[in-house]
């Protein structure tokens, strides 16, 4: 790589960062709102997505996994559009961006979905390098991503499901919502193309983070 793309490099990966924590700085401020208005499913969502934005720290800090500024920021932009997706909107208080923006929830489906295939793509590629013997082809990697995120989808919907008829039963207040058969059909839709992204394009990116995945099995492998 030459210096000047070197240079280039570098000022994208400053950009990406302070693109990170902005979107960080208002997943706190969301938080703080529903707080301040006592949203329980603002508070909890929010809470849970600014989690996840720091996992990415919090495995370079104990566990010396490193992942791409960039992959960082496809977390947190995944985590900001869902916590964002549950704040009621300005003049309608009742109104999230989730029920009054019908493509909301299919994009964060896209998103969610795309790193649960990433993850998973992670995760088998550090058990193959860490196991002798084992040899995944690239078809069956990428069958394997397609039908873990469609599991994962399922499963999740069946969650929702579940909490919003437990919030029905006891009058509590829902974390998640379910919109509906149709609304269904639609999430698994985009979860499914969400994984055929990962599996088509995003393996590239994912590379790095396996090895070092692969690397922390074989340490603790020598360890014993």
């Amino acid at each position: 790589m030459s210096t000047t793309s070197q240079a280039g490099y570098r000022r994208t990966e400053r950009w990406e960062r302070r693109l990170v924590r902005a979107l960080q700085a208002v997943i706190v401020l969301i938080l703080g709102l529903g707080l301040w208005y006592g949203n329980v499913g603002v508070v909890v969502n929010a809470g849970v997505g600014l989690l996840v934005t720091l996992a990415p720290t919090y495995l370079e800090r104990n566990y010396r996994i490193t992942m791409n500024v960039g992959l960082v920021l496809w977390i947190t932009t995944a985590m900001f559009l869902h916590a964002l997706g549950t704040l009621p909107l300005p003049g309608l208080e009742f109104l999230s961006p989730y029920q009054a923006i019908w493509w909301w929830d299919h994009l964060t489906h896209l998103f969610s979905a795309s790193l649960v295939a990433g993850a998973a793509y992670a995760t088998l590629r550090a058990v193959e390098k860490h196991v002798d013997g084992v040899r995944l082809t690239p078809t069956f990697t990428f069958v394997c991503l397609l039908l873990f995120t469609m599991a994962f989808g399922v499963v999740w919907e069946l969650l929702e499901f579940a909490i919003g008829e437990a919030a029905r039963l006891f009058g509590t207040a829902q974390v998640l919502t379910q919109f509906g058969l149709d609304d269904t059909v639609f999430d698994l839709m985009y979860d499914t193309a969400g994984g055929l992204v990962v599996a088509l394009f995003g393996t590239a990116y994912l590379t790095g983070l396996s090895e070092q995945l692969a690397a922390r099995l074989d340490a603790r492998s020598a360890n014993r």
